[in-house]
């Protein structure tokens, strides 16, 4: 089964870390990265430009556009990585194996669904 596993953290600290800081976290994290790509289970992974480059669609009538974020929170959805596992378990290792690299924060683990011809196949 796939998981999305979402990388929340509070952006102005990350925003904060020197060129050299960023490097070093991106390093352990690219240990994690590998080890699932030998296994091929790793998919997907995408780091996303700050909230202040963000747009907003409110599913209002007629539609609104908005600059920034959809909510205002103290940590920010920083990025995922979809990875195939036999289990919840198996996906909280994986997330345990990215959170000792990468401090602080949180990750959240959510099973993905197929979403093909109007139906969600998990």
């Amino acid at each position: 089964m796939l998981y999305a596993i979402l990388c929340y953290h509070d952006e102005d600290t990350v925003g904060s870390w020197t060129k050299e800081q960023d490097a070093a976290v991106m390093k352990k994290l690219t240990v994690v990265q590998d080890k699932l790509t030998k296994q091929g289970r790793l998919g997907p992974v995408a780091r996303l430009l700050p909230t202040t480059a963000a747009t907003t669609l409110r599913k209002d009538d007629p539609p609104l556009v908005l600059d920034g974020p959809y909510a205002e929170t103290k940590e920010q959805l920083l990025g995922f990585y979809l990875v195939d596992c036999k289990d919840l378990d198996e996906a909280l290792g994986v997330a345990r194996d990215l959170g000792a690299a990468n401090p602080g924060g949180a990750y959240e683990i959510r099973p993905v669904g197929h979403f093909t011809a109007g139906s969600v196949q998990p």
